[in-house]
């Protein structure tokens, strides 16, 4: 059982991993792994399997809401969710070469350049990308040839080995696929990332369920702020345009970056 004071925090962990993956389709494994072990003193396999139990609460709710504002393309999706979930096991044996410290500040410093990027693609979206409309609907996207199947499936497959290796972030490496290299409009690759960590979260979450690596009761504590923050976010980035959509996401892509490198020098500390 948990005290007061650690019921709120978890509730305010599962909030901040909740909007997390509401605005921007991720994973709340970069913000629910970091508090858990510096917090609540989590050993790191228990926090990241609830996390990863939280991440399917969050995007089943985040999922259903970009799916009824049309803003998921669930063909691609499953063929880069199948590759991920292949991907990640390959990546897994790779993980142990790398220490962990240097796996964070690798990711950390891949997540800052890319927010940037990214925060700029929002801004330029909205004069080169949607046509003269900055409607969610402006684009969409041709049927799926067999060609661009196997990329997709390829796409996955890189996509899970660089969520072996680092350990997280699975979801905003499928972001930044989406938006940079199918091209993709950002509500459409939110939606659609949604979707795929979906998928991808529910597997893993099988795998550390049956280890034994999940605090079942932490995750339902954080489940009902999540469910809230998850539906708000979503919710919001839906109404948004592509600009300042655009420019949150940069913005949560940097945090998450700078906060992701400054935790792993504060616990070798």
């Amino acid at each position: 059982m948990f005290s007061i004071i650690e019921t709120v925090i978890i509730l305010l962990i599962g909030a901040g991993a909740g909007l997390t993956v509401g605005i921007m389709g991720g994973s709340g494994v970069m913000v629910v792994v970091p508090m858990l072990t510096l917090l609540l003193s989590f050993p790191v396999h228990t926090a990241i399997g609830t996390s990863l139990l939280i991440d399917v609460i969050a995007t089943v709710v985040t999922s259903f809401i970009y799916h009824r504002h049309r803003n998921i393309y669930i063909k691609p999706g499953l063929w880069i969710a199948l590759g991920s979930i292949v991907g990640a096991q390959a990546g897994s044996i790779f993980a142990d070469m790398i220490p962990p410290l240097g796996m964070s500040n690798l990711f950390g410093l891949m997540l800052i350049p890319m927010g940037v990027l990214l925060w700029v693609r929002g801004i330029r979206h909205t004069t080169e990308g949607l046509k003269g409309n900055d409607s969610n609907d402006a684009i969409r996207l041709p049927a799926q040839t067999r060609k661009q199947r196997l990329i997709a499936l390829g796409l996955g497959l890189f996509v899970g080995i660089m969520c072996g290796v680092f350990g997280a972030g699975g979801g905003g490496m499928i972001l930044i696929i989406l938006v940079f290299v199918l091209h993709y409009p950002l509500h459409l690759a939110v939606g659609t990332s949604s979707f795929i960590m979906a998928i991808t979260a529910a597997s893993g979450t099988a795998g550390y369920i049956l280890h034994g690596n999940i605090d079942i009761y932490a995750a339902l504590i954080a489940s009902v702020s999540t469910l809230l923050a998850a539906s708000l976010g979503a919710l919001v980035a839906n109404r948004v345009s592509e600009k300042t959509l655009g420019r949150i996401i940069g913005t949560v892509l940097i945090t998450l970056g700078i906060a992701m490198i400054a935790t792993q020098y504060m616990v070798a500390q």
